[in-house]
C-alpha cells in the first residue's frame, strides 16, 4: 500500500499544454497530490479559486504558477489573488515557475508575500522533495 499523497489537491496554472501535461504526470507519479487541477490561464484559475472558496476544503494547497502567460501573467494573477478572501490566501501557497533567468522576475516574485518559492522550470522529483510547505 502506498503512502497517502502529501496534499489533497494542487493547481497548475500555465499556458503551455506540454508543461502542464509533464508537471501533472510528475505530481501524480510522485504522490505529491491526489488531485491536480490544471488551468491554461490565470483568469480561469482565479475564477476557479473564487468558486472553490465556498468550500475551502476543495482549495488547492499549492498553486504552481507560471510567470509568462498571455492575457494575464503570473504577476497579474498575484495582484488579483491578493483581492481574494482570506480562506483562499490562507490555504493556498503559490510557487512561481519560470524559464526566465531574470533577476528582476526573481526579485519581484520574492517580494510578494503570497509567493512561497520561485522555481525554474521544469519541475522534477528533487525539487518536489525539497519543497517543504
Amino acid at each position: 500500500m502506498s503512502a497517502s499523497p502529501r496534499f489533497k489537491n494542487v493547481m497548475l496554472v500555465d499556458d503551455n499544454e506540454l508543461d502542464n501535461f509533464i508537471n501533472k504526470k510528475l505530481l501524480e507519479n510522485e504522490n505529491f497530490s491526489s488531485e491536480v487541477i490544471v488551468h491554461q490561464g490565470a483568469v480561469q484559475a482565479l475564477a476557479d479559486l473564487k468558486n472553490r472558496a465556498v468550500n475551502p476544503d476543495t482549495l488547492p494547497s499549492v498553486i504552481f504558477l507560471d510567470i509568462m502567460m498571455p492575457n494575464m501573467d503570473g504577476f497579474g494573477f498575484l495582484e488579483e489573488f491578493e483581492k481574494l478572501n482570506d480562506a483562499v490566501k490562507g490555504k493556498c501557497r503559490v510557487v512561481m515557475l519560470s524559464t526566465s533567468e531574470s533577476f528582476k522576475d526573481l526579485n519581484k516574485a520574492n517580494q510578494n508575500k503570497y509567493v512561497y518559492k520561485f522555481l525554474n522550470k521544469p519541475l522534477n522529483k528533487a525539487v518536489l522533495d525539497a519543497l517543504h510547505i
